[in-house]
């Protein structure tokens, strides 16, 4: 039998990893619906076809005409509602909805949502590592790891999640417990009209939110709140009330909240002042929501890192040699630059490039000349940072990630620390930033 021949239809728009999961949650519970993918052979298809074979897909360029059969059109965060099918489906009264705006009808226990232009996987992973050391039974991921429809279940005590602006446009009412957007920085600009669109798209995370976090260090994350908000604060400055902050005593700097010091910054293993900031965000989340800040503690003291996100890789001869392939943005190489640059006794030698998706670069004029000895590009869009540079560092231009590495080891002084930080995406050069970064260690442990 048809699954289409419904009363009320729906149709999963995009067979990526987000939409099977859409196809999994419908299965399960007999609604009708179809798919739809702009791509001739999207990621799932041989999945989709071997195990719901009644299912109608349709590959290819979008039918306005089947799409608007629909009551509800889930679309892939990856596809731009902007597309001229899906506009003229919602012109005509379709519901454009998403996969995160469907799990937040469904989930029973409360939502920690975390997005921000960078850290969020960082942040995300270590508020779930807090959570499971105070015992919960929690549920983490998002936009990272599990899909968030795979995570429901009446077991879950709480849900950590990571959330993109193309997910939040199209979730309508969220209602997470806490709410928070950890920085904003130009990202995407080849999807958004400007500043403005992102910012407002991020936004979306506090709809329905009954506690907000906020970065004191960036205005753009703090929401328009209404009276008597619960409202908590994160930031490398002096914490007051509701904060969590760095304090300074006897020459040791802990994390502190509010007139409380909790560690020793010392004891992180994370390194760089923006690690720092994402210790206290994850902290300011975990209070929030009620956990003990011995647990929480007890998780940071452990917490090594992701994979390419600023993760040491060897020291040799003097020089640290870090992974930072996950800065696919100004904004997270800047984090980098200035907190990795502030944690060493000597300078960077950056590598830098790639597809850099519409981006001004001029940003990281100012902290690359202070903290950078030289910077090493690659990539398509080398030119482009090397012109927002100038010339206030020596610019290596290479033609390999292997090139880079050797030209690295040349410049970088005992002392140093080289930093795969690129900027952009690793889409002109490589399958994606694990890629990238895969291949960087790689070459970094194949030097002798």
């Amino acid at each position: 039998m048809s699954l289409i021949a419904s009363d009320h239809f729906r149709i999963v728009v995009g067979l990526g990893k987000s939409g099977m999961s859409l196809v999994r949650f419908l299965a399960n519970r007999g609604v009708s619906f179809a798919v739809a993918d702009t791509r001739e052979n999207p990621p799932e298809l041989a999945t989709l076809r071997r195990d719901y074979p009644q299912v109608d897909v349709r590959c290819g360029e979008l039918d306005v005409e089947f799409l608007c059969r629909a009551d509800e059109l889930y679309v892939s965060p990856g596809l731009a509602l902007a597309t001229p099918a899906l506009q003229a489906a919602a012109a005509r009264g379709v519901k454009l909805s998403g996969d995160i705006e469907l799990f937040a009808r469904h989930a029973k226990a409360p939502i920690i949502a975390i997005s921000g232009s960078n850290a969020k996987s960082t942040v995300t992973t270590l508020v779930g590592e807090m959570a499971a050391a105070a015992g919960k039974r929690v549920a983490v991921g998002g936009n990272l790891g599990t899909p968030a429809l795979d995570l429901l279940s009446d077991d879950v005590e709480l849900y950590v999640m990571e959330l993109s602006s193309f997910q939040l446009e199209t979730t309508d009412h969220l209602g997470a417990e806490v709410a928070t957007v950890l920085n904003i920085s130009e990202d995407h600009m080849d999807r958004y009209s400007g500043l403005p669109a992102y910012h407002l798209a991020k936004h979306r995370i506090f709809r329905g939110a009954r506690q907000v976090v906020f970065n004191r260090q960036d205005a753009l994350t703090r929401p328009l709140l209404g009276e008597g908000m619960p409202c908590w604060s994160f930031g490398l400055g002096v914490p007051d009330f509701k904060g969590f902050g760095l304090r300074e005593e006897n020459g040791e700097k802990y994390l502190a909240f509010e007139f409380q010091n909790l560690m020793p910054v010392r004891e992180l293993k994370i390194r760089g002042a923006h690690n720092q900031a994402n210790a206290l965000a994850a902290l300011a989340l975990g209070h929030a929501v009620g956990l003990p800040f011995d647990a929480m503690l007890s998780a940071l003291r452990t917490f090594a890192g992701l994979e390419h996100r600023c993760q040491w890789v060897r020291d040799l001869d003097g020089v640290a040699w870090y992974n930072d392939s996950k800065a696919t943005n100004v904004g997270a190489a800047l984090a980098a630059i200035e907190g990795l640059g502030a944690d060493i006794q000597g300078k960077l030698v950056l590598i830098a490039g790639g597809d850099g998706k519409g981006a001004d670069f001029k940003d990281l004029r100012d902290p690359v000349a202070v903290n950078c000895r030289a910077v090493v590009l690659m990539g398509r869009d080398r030119e482009l940072i090397a012109q927002a540079l100038g010339d206030g560092v020596p610019l290596v231009r290479v033609a390999s990630l292997d090139e880079a590495v050797q030209q690295c080891r040349a410049l970088a002084q005992s002392g140093d620390a080289v930093l795969l930080s690129p900027a952009c995406a690793s889409f002109d050069m490589f399958k994606n930033y694990e890629e990238r970064g895969q291949l960087f260690a790689r070459a970094v442990e194949g030097l002798a």
